[in-house]
């Protein structure tokens, strides 16, 4: 899964980086307002895959005595930085950019100019989109889940933040379009400038889903039932086990568990020994599974 990781964020940064040069260069060019709000969301946007390049370095340290669950949790801190990211270069500042020009309206110059460097945009956006999204379709398989399920309880962030980022970019590219060519055809200034407003509160709304997400994930919210379950039936199925069965699951880092289970013997009559030894095979078969970083295993009195 980390190599898939990689990838999806080294095609990501390639891709947004020459998207931003060609952007900058339109926007110098046209002075269109719309193509300068696109120019800082690829800014953004590659800025925010340099964060999750680093957080993806940072996560692969194994654990230390400072870090006994290792650094996964190293790739939700740096995504939701990017989450910041995506909100106050690209939203913000892009909204900024169209109010200026509602008030101060300029004529924008070279429109071909600009609709041609959107339009190739738009192919290098849709590479680095299909290369995260082949992905998560991966990963949602191994899981069986859908996309839209995945998205929501995917526990690596760094394909999902770019997914949604390149997303957030065509729908972007497509208002950027349509404020160029209603300008043209139109001759009023303003309809650039809307399609930059309407450019960054797309970006705010993304970046308030990543943030959402990485919070979710940095505070040890409990993982989904899809993850729990298949461990609470293994549990439950162990013979000397009785119920009820709890079983409490949160994510250290991408596809890295801690699972306390707590259960009930349903044997009487066992020694204090025997039920040790029983106990300790139930934590070995557990964390056997590569998933699962450690499991802690409570016993109460029936």
């Amino acid at each position: 899964m980390a190599g898939g990781s990689y990838r999806t964020v080294i095609v990501a940064v390639a891709a947004n980086l020459a998207i931003a040069l060609a952007k900058i260069v339109a926007a110098v060019l046209t002075g269109s307002a719309s193509m300068w709000a696109e120019a800082l969301h690829s800014v953004a946007d590659t800025g925010n895959e340099v964060l999750l390049f680093v957080g993806l370095r940072k996560s692969t340290k194994g654990p230390d005595p400072s870090r006994p669950f290792g650094y996964g949790q190293e790739r939700y801190f740096w995504a939701f930085l990017a989450a910041l990211g995506i909100f106050l270069i690209g939203g913000t500042l892009s909204i900024g950019e169209g109010v200026r020009s509602l008030l101060v309206p300029e004529p924008v110059e070279s429109q071909w100019i600009g609709i041609g460097v959107l339009l190739v945009a738009a192919g290098f956006e849709g590479y680095s989109w299909h290369t995260a999204r082949k992905q998560l379709k991966q990963e949602s398989r191994r899981r069986s889940r859908s996309m839209r399920q995945h998205l929501v309880r995917a526990s690596d962030p760094s394909a999902t933040t770019v997914f949604l980022e390149d997303t957030a970019a065509l729908i972007g590219i497509a208002l950027a379009l349509a404020g160029l060519v209603l300008h043209a055809v139109t001759g009023w200034a303003a309809w650039d400038a809307i399609g930059s407003i309407a450019i960054g509160i797309l970006l705010i709304g993304v970046a308030i889903l990543l943030a959402r997400k990485s919070k979710g994930l940095l505070l040890e919210a409990s993982a989904p039932e899809d993850v729990v379950e298949p461990i609470r039936r293994r549990v439950a199925e162990t013979d000397w086990v009785g119920e009820p069965t709890t079983v409490n699951a949160v994510y250290v880092g991408p596809s890295s568990l801690l699972v306390n289970v707590l259960v009930t013997p349903a044997l009487d009559g066992v020694s204090a020994g025997a039920l040790i030894e029983r106990v300790d095979r139930l934590r070995a078969e557990l964390q056997a599974d590569p998933s699962i970083a450690q499991v802690t295993v409570t016993v109460t009195a029936s």
